[in-house]
């Protein structure tokens, strides 16, 4: 297993439906971790790198309806 961390912005602002989809996201296979920046505009997803790559990161995070864009 190889553990990347990636930081992602959020694209809207935090509510509770987004926050529980962040609370959930860990059941995303090859996800590892999800977490909120004390900012509450960013995450930081730890996840497999031998399972996933960061375009499947970014379209899993999409599909469970988290809107984010990689941060620089």
């Amino acid at each position: 297993m190889t553990k990347v961390a990636l930081r992602y912005r959020l694209l809207k602002p935090l509510d509770e439906t987004l926050m529980r989809r962040i609370a959930s996201a860990h059941s995303i296979y090859g996800l590892l971790a999800v977490r909120l920046a004390p900012s509450l505009d960013q995450i930081t997803v730890e996840y497999d790198a031998s399972r996933l790559t960061p375009a499947q990161v970014e379209a899993a995070l999409h599909r469970a309806g988290i809107p984010v864009v990689r941060a620089a």
